[in-house]
């Protein structure tokens, strides 16, 4: 048995554009993904998120889910455009006043809001006028921020400005498969990445100057390496942070590609020529604006794992994998914060983790999903081992309380500990359900 301790963090997340609908109700502007799911090619099956799970009907019914489970959090994050239509200008009352049933909602049900800011869903309004390319983002996304920092203060302390700056660029900039469905070059992707760190301190500070208790992160995701001996974490280490590769998509998914903006400034002389390249050339100043945040917020699936050199091993034949077709490593929740932690510094929280499974309702009207208890159990007692080793991990938010539209998968994957029959837009929970508001009980992990 393993204890988490009694001020250990527990939650789910969802994001906007997965699980709200409502795509066109009550004064909401289109998002690049409205746009991007509608054009024929884009998603599998000609999937869209106009219904999704329908929450921003049902929330009312997703709390209850949520406040069964006993969780402290619930991390959901706002569609920018819902709020301000044109992304600057003009607040839309309705989306505001949307946001403040569920917040009012989860808040009287027992559960803390915390926010994420942006989740991919970039208003269409900016992407024409260049999206993330464009440097006036910057000041686009602190006015957002303000919004909602003056809008929530008082019932939200917790927020992350932006999910994921590598899948935003790596799939919406450079390989397309994600909206907006660009493809830059080498040069301009690292600029997406400037203004992305430019605008999550931008907004940080927004949100600071409203509530200096407010806990600000930002989410990060990328390749992490765990050591197939344990003599061999430096190389593994080494190898989580290498930014040598001179070819986007070898370097690009990575968090230090993203995270050394904020915390070193720039590029260690071992990166690549363009990304180097691309910080000597911006203004001196905007070194100067660039903000750590209070915490890091750590998405992480799976690891490579590496010899005593830092060479990715292949993986065996065999390797047992998620239905969406990712290896299980549960090492890589040991491994994984203990990198981060070693080069940044900070306290993190496990802002997303699970697997997607090929769920059914079964003949007794159940949905039993052991495989989700059983890759649960093996990632949390990683977990355990490296907070037992000083590593200081604050929370776990599990992804996703519901099934949801995986992006550009569309509704072939379930990552939810709650079904959802997306016809008649049913909720069942899963065994996983009942496993998972056992371990929040108890803060204790058989097995």
């Amino acid at each position: 048995m393993r204890k988490f301790s009694d001020d250990f963090i527990f939650g789910t997340a969802c994001a906007s554009y997965q699980c709200e609908g409502g795509w066109n109700e009550d004064g909401k502007g289109l998002n690049i993904w409205d746009v991007f799911s509608h054009t024929p090619g884009k998603v599998a099956n000609g999937d869209t998120g106009d219904v999704a799970c329908d929450v921003y009907h049902r929330y009312a019914e997703d709390n209850d889910l949520i406040a069964g489970l006993g969780v402290d959090v619930h991390r959901l994050s706002l569609s920018w455009a819902r709020i301000l239509p044109e992304g600057t200008g003009a607040v839309n009352a309705a989306g505001l006043a949307y946001y403040d049933r569920v917040v009012d909602d989860l808040i009287a049900k027992g559960v803390k809001p915390w926010i994420t800011l942006y989740h991919w869903d970039l208003p269409q309004a900016l992407q024409m006028k260049g999206g993330w390319l464009n440097r006036d983002i910057v000041d686009a996304f602190a006015e957002y921020a303000r919004v909602v920092g003056e809008h929530f203060k008082g019932r939200v302390d917790c927020y992350m400005t932006i999910n994921e700056p590598q899948c935003i660029n790596i799939l919406g900039y450079g390989n397309g498969i994600h909206a907006p469905g660009w493809k830059l070059t080498n040069a301009d992707i690292a600029r997406v990445y400037h203004n992305i760190a430019l605008a999550h301190s931008a907004a940080q500070d927004a949100l600071k100057a409203i509530d200096g208790s407010a806990q600000v992160g930002v989410v990060t995701t990328g390749r992490l390496c765990c050591p197939i001996d344990p003599a061999y974490e430096a190389a593994a280490y080494a190898k989580s942070f290498d930014l040598s590769e001179n070819d986007f998509n070898l370097n690009g998914f990575s968090h230090s590609i993203f995270m050394d903006l904020l915390f070193f400034g720039g590029y260690e002389e071992s990166a690549a020529s363009y990304l180097k390249e691309a910080s000597a050339s911006m203004p001196k100043a905007d070194w100067e604006r660039m903000r750590k945040p209070d915490f890091i917020g750590l998405n992480v699936y799976n690891g490579a794992y590496t010899d005593k050199d830092g060479n990715i091993l292949p993986d065996p034949a065999g390797r047992p994998r998620t239905h969406i077709g990712w290896p299980i490593t549960p090492e890589v929740l040991y491994y994984g914060p203990r990198h981060l932690y070693k080069r940044y510094g900070l306290p993190i929280i496990i802002t997303e983790n699970g697997l997607s499974c090929n769920d059914r309702v079964f003949l007794d009207g159940k949905v039993h999903d052991p495989l989700r208890i059983d890759f649960l159990t093996r990632y949390l007692s990683e977990l355990h081992r490296t907070i037992e080793d000083g590593t200081p991990v604050k929370g776990y938010l599990h992804w996703s309380l519901l099934d949801n539209l995986e992006w550009n998968d569309g509704y072939g994957q379930r990552f939810g500990i709650v079904y959802v029959d997306f016809q008649s837009l049913e909720r069942t929970p899963k065994d996983s359900y009942y496993w998972y508001k056992d371990l929040v009980k108890t803060r204790t992990l058989q097995g």
